[in-house]
């Protein structure tokens, strides 16, 4: 058997990379009675008597899974958001930060389209530039039009086997098409009436970089559930809350109602943002109404 890594997943059919060459590839029947879906990311062991006829015969141990993209071993995950069209929204950001730093995965914030921002736009993108700096986030701000920008972008991706993801519209496609040239992945522009972008990426696939990584471009998405996360350690994935909790009078604090609480502390001095409080109380609220359901 030879060892391979999959690079694209479309109609049933896996396509696998070694040293020799992209195989096409299907998944033998004894991952169904396993209930394994093999994903873009994972390292297989295939059989194949030629490039066109291949089978999928196992898939080793993950590190890591997304759902929402369906991918596998991802190291870092880039967090696109456009300052305009469509507008930014930081309850999103920080609902795929809890997401990727859940699953141990490397974020970096990129914001996109900078021009098309007007120094209003700027000027509060530059606000959250600060406050998610301060936590300790890596954060780039880019424009398809500027080469300048986009060099910035290239040191994060080298080596790595990185994610673009973000809402549908914000420039992930047309952030991997100025990456690498020639790529024309197709680009739309954001829909009028929905005020959202239309998706354009139909599927996950792996694409392998100059410098020695591999990005994937994948479907959009506006949502993401908090499958898998107890309220108990949801601070764990807020890291300016997380460093604090040792200080919390009460082991467990969920930083809501309970006195001498360090992270409130913080909160009403203004060393946590507002916002980001916020929104941790909005997802401990989504995790226990979800449990109380079920």
């Amino acid at each position: 058997m030879e060892k391979g890594r999959i690079i694209k997943a479309l109609s049933g059919f896996y396509y696998v990379e070694n040293d020799e060459g992209v195989f096409q590839c299907r998944a033998r029947g004894v991952f169904r009675k396993r209930k394994i879906v093999p994903l873009v990311g994972d390292t297989v062991m295939f059989e194949a008597a030629n490039k066109t006829e291949g089978y999928i015969m196992e898939v080793k141990e993950r590190s890591n899974e997304l759902v929402r993209p369906p991918i596998a071993n991802v190291e870092q995950a880039v967090l696109v958001f456009s300052v305009a069209d469509p507008v930014f929204h930081p309850l999103l950001l920080d609902r795929m930060l809890v997401h990727v730093e859940s699953r141990r995965i490397e974020p970096l914030i990129c914001f996109s389209k900078l021009d098309l921002a007007d120094p209003s736009v700027q000027a509060n993108i530059a606000r959250f530039e600060q406050w998610y700096k301060e936590i300790g986030y890596q954060v780039l701000k880019t424009s398809i039009y500027t080469e300048e920008t986009l060099k910035t972008v290239y040191p994060y991706l080298e080596n790595k086997v990185t994610v673009l993801a973000g809402q549908s519209g914000v420039g992930k496609s047309s952030l991997l098409n100025a990456l690498k040239p020639g790529l024309n992945i197709k680009t739309d522009e954001t829909s009028k009436s929905l005020g959202r972008g239309k998706h354009t990426t139909k599927h996950v696939e792996l694409i392998p970089l100059e410098n020695g990584g591999y990005v994937a471009d994948t479907p959009g998405f506006s949502s993401l559930d908090f499958t898998g996360i107890e309220a108990e350690e949801l601070t764990l994935y807020f890291p300016e809350m997380e460093q604090r909790r040792e200080f919390c009078k009460f082991r467990g604090c969920l930083h809501v109602n309970e006195p001498s609480c360090a992270v409130k502390t913080a909160v009403r001095d203004g060393e946590v943002a507002q916002h980001r409080y916020d929104h941790y109380l909005q997802f401990i609220e989504e995790i226990q109404q979800t449990k109380r359901r079920y």
